[in-house]
């Protein structure tokens, strides 16, 4: 079982992210218990802490404690706040999908664009709170972007830098406490709202004034809606769509969330649109089912044969379906101890039950075979019992009773007292 903190950080190198995001995070959360093993991974504009907890921990507790240790940590202000996931960012997704448009629009930019926007709104948000899924990672397509096209003359007469307009950007688009305002016996908060709301408030946002004169964004650059750049492009049988890759909890089980994940696509199939088609391109629960039915069909195989080999030895229908018999009900057995204890069906687990049977088979006819010589040598069953008990071995030598005759039979060239 393993928490994955991510932590964005856009624009930043490695060294910033491990100096001023993963060192900080891994003072605090280091500490939390039923940690067993920490590990960090410091990327441009991302930070990325695996925490790896012992066997047997709650992980529900767990992540509340290291979200509450993450409340204790100070970031940068450009830093987004972290994200914990339940899942280990080395492993591959379980279960891979795309969302593609089967009509082109007139402006294919545009319509990838609001492919991605019903991707991550909606698709995500749905495959999020299937069980036993950590992440959903939405890629491909446009994502929206705000373009400040700047006028590199128009800036450099007012003495300003890209920088400084950067910053002064940043500093507007914030909400702030005023304090309070007392009126009789209550008391108001005030608050300054000036977050953006529109490209139009982005537009109006003040960036210099002296004398009396105020200039806006929009008199030193153009304000309008974009697309990121992009970094990877995804194509199902030519055609661009948007990716959708599903990663598991650390200790969930692939098939069971696969087949939840199956499970929700059904569901959500009405509600997209009628050009909308979900394609699926990956899934690892099918190599592992496909691996536990191979294991599955070589331990019936396995029995088959051996009882047929048995018959053809033994020559005896009877004793044949006394050790057939033995399989079964050793299997059920085995299941019903699995279950107790919580034990899956996995390849593992199916090839211990396969040697098991062939360790079986063994036992059976060694016991089949003992029965069998004492059965030729015309010993009823019975007797034959009670003549193996008296047989024994004594652990000692035995005192004869002081009263009551006493006599020795000699058989098989061995002295019995009766």
């Amino acid at each position: 079982p393993s928490l994955t903190i991510r932590t964005t950080f856009d624009g930043a190198a490695p060294a910033e992210v491990e100096e001023q995001v993963t060192r900080r995070i891994e003072q605090r959360v280091g500490v939390a218990s039923g940690v067993r093993k920490m590990r960090s991974i410091s990327a441009m504009g991302q930070s990325d802490v695996v925490l790896e907890f012992r066997w047997g921990t709650n992980m529900d507790l767990a992540a509340i404690e290291v979200r509450e240790k993450l409340d204790l940590v100070r970031l940068p202000l450009e830093v987004e706040k972290p994200v914990l996931l339940r899942l280990n960012p080395n492993l591959d997704p379980i279960f891979r999908l795309t969302l593609a448009q089967l009509e082109d629009g007139p402006d294919p930019t545009e319509d990838l664009r609001l492919l991605r926007q019903f991707a991550d709104d909606f698709v995500k948000r749905r495959l999020d709170a299937v069980p036993g899924v950590a992440a959903v990672i939405v890629a491909g397509g446009f994502e929206e972007e705000v373009h400040v096209q700047i006028d590199q003359e128009r800036l450099a007469q007012l003495d300003l830098s890209v920088q400084d307009l950067a910053n002064r950007l940043q500093a507007t688009n914030v909400n702030l406490s005023g304090g309070s305002l007392k009126e009789g016996g209550q008391e108001y908060l005030v608050r300054t709202l000036n977050e953006f709301e529109t490209i139009q408030d982005i537009g109006d946002a003040i960036i210099y004034e002296a004398g009396g004169r105020i200039l806006r964004l929009a008199d030193v650059a153009e304000v309008k809606e974009g697309a990121k750049d992009r970094d990877a492009v995804m194509r199902v049988n030519g055609q661009e769509a948007v990716e959708i890759a599903i990663y598991k909890e650390g200790d969930g089980n692939t098939v069971a969330v696969a087949a939840n994940v199956r499970e929700a696509l059904e569901r959500l199939q009405p509600d997209l649109a009628d050009d909308m088609q979900t394609t699926v391109i990956y899934d690892q629960s099918t190599f592992i089912e496909s691996a536990i039915d191979e294991v599955r069909q070589a331990a019936m195989q396995g029995a088959v044969l051996a009882i047929l080999v048995l018959f053809l030895f033994l020559r005896s229908i009877r004793a044949t379906l006394i050790v057939a018999l033995t399989i079964p009900a050793s299997v059920l057995v085995t299941f019903g101890l699995m279950r107790n204890f919580d034990v899956s069906l996995n390849v593992m687990s199916l090839g211990g039950i396969a040697l098991a049977v062939g360790m079986l088979m063994d036992n059976a006819i060694v016991v089949l075979e003992n029965i069998a010589r004492r059965r030729e040598g015309e010993v009823p069953p019975h007797d034959g019992i009670h003549r193996h008990l008296r047989e024994s071995p004594s652990p000692g030598p035995r005192r004869q009773a002081a009263s009551g005759p006493a006599h020795c039979v000699r058989r098989r060239g061995r002295h019995l007292e009766r």
